[in-house]
C-alpha cells in the first residue's frame, strides 16, 4: 500500500526534480511520486525512514519540510475560544443557494507573458516599415520565428526545470522525457526557419503537428483543473496552466494552418 506525505516550500519543476533526487537517493526507498499537488509525496515501493532524517537531506538542497499531515502554514489560523465575533466570520450561503466561485487568476499573473507576446507582434509590424504595402501573411511569418526563438530562449535558462513541469502535463514527455530536453531546440530551429523563410511548407507542417499533439495536455489539464505551472516560459516565471495557454499553442496552430492555405 502506498503511503502520501505533504512536502512544505516547493513551486517549480526543479522544486519536484532536487526532491525527487533525495528520496532516489535515500537508503530503503524504492520508487516515489513527486508532484507539486497535495500530497506532493507518494511512496510507492520502499520504506521512509526517519522523518528528521528526511528533513535534513531536504533542508540540505532547499527550503523544504517533510510531514505525514498537511502543514499548519498552509493552513488559515484558528480564532481564540470564545473571542470570535460573528462579524468576524465568514457569511454563510443561504439554503439552495451554490457556494460563491473561486476567484479568478489576475490577469497581472500574466503580465510577463502578454508583454513578450505584445513585444514581438509589435517587432513584426515594425518590420514592414513604412507601412506601404502591409502583408499579413509576413507578418506571421516575423511573428511565428519571434515567437519561437524568444520562448526556446527562456526554456533552455533552465532546461531541466522546463522537461521537469512540461512532463506534468505534456502527453509526449509524460511518457518520453526526453522530448522535454529536446523540445526547446525545436522551437528555435522553427523560428529561425520561419526567419529565413526555409521549407516554408514543412516548417508549418512540423509547427500543427508538434503545438497540435501539445495542444492536447494543455486542454486536458485545463479540464481536470490540474493545478500545475505552464511552462511556455520555461521555469522562468510562475505563469499557472490556464485557458491563455490554450489560446497560445491553438493560435500558433492557426496562423500555421493558415500560411500553408
Amino acid at each position: 500500500m502506498s503511503e502520501s506525505y505533504y512536502i512544505d516550500g516547493m513551486t517549480c519543476g526543479g522544486c519536484v526534480s532536487k526532491v525527487q533526487q533525495v528520496f532516489e537517493d535515500l537508503e530503503g526507498v524504492e520508487e516515489v511520486s513527486v508532484q507539486l499537488a497535495a500530497p506532493q509525496l507518494q511512496l510507492i515501493k520502499g520504506v521512509i525512514p526517519e522523518l528528521s532524517l528526511v528533513g535534513e537531506k531536504l533542508a540540505a538542497v532547499g527550503k523544504y519540510q517533510i510531514s505525514a499531515s498537511p502543514m499548519a502554514s498552509t493552513l488559515p489560523p484558528m480564532p481564540a475560544i470564545g473571542k470570535a465575533k460573528k462579524a468576524d466570520l465568514p457569511p454563510m450561503p443561504a439554503i439552495g443557494q451554490s457556494k460563491p466561485a473561486l476567484p479568478p487568476i489576475a490577469i497581472s499573473t500574466y503580465r510577463p507573458l502578454l508583454l513578450i507576446v505584445g513585444f514581438i507582434a509589435g517587432v513584426s509590424l515594425l518590420a514592414q516599415f513604412p507601412f506601404s504595402d502591409l502583408n499579413g501573411g509576413l507578418w506571421m511569418r516575423h511573428f511565428m520565428s519571434g515567437f519561437f526563438i524568444v520562448f526556446s530562449f527562456f526554456k533552455l535558462l533552465n532546461i531541466n526545470g522546463f522537461a521537469n513541469s512540461y512532463a506534468m502535463y505534456d502527453e509526449v514527455a509524460a511518457r518520453w522525457k526526453t522530448w522535454g530536453y529536446i523540445y526547446p531546440f525545436v522551437e528555435l530551429a522553427l523560428g529561425v526557419l520561419y526567419l529565413i523563410n526555409l521549407f516554408p511548407f514543412w516548417t508549418n507542417v512540423v509547427t500543427i503537428v508538434v503545438l497540435g499533439v501539445s495542444s492536447i495536455g494543455v486542454i486536458r489539464s485545463n479540464l481536470n483543473k490540474q493545478k500545475i505551472k505552464c511552462a511556455c516560459l520555461g521555469d522562468v516565471f510562475n505563469l499557472p496552466m490556464s485557458t491563455v495557454t490554450i489560446i497560445e499553442d491553438v493560435g500558433m496552430v492557426a496562423m500555421a494552418v493558415v500560411m500553408i492555405l
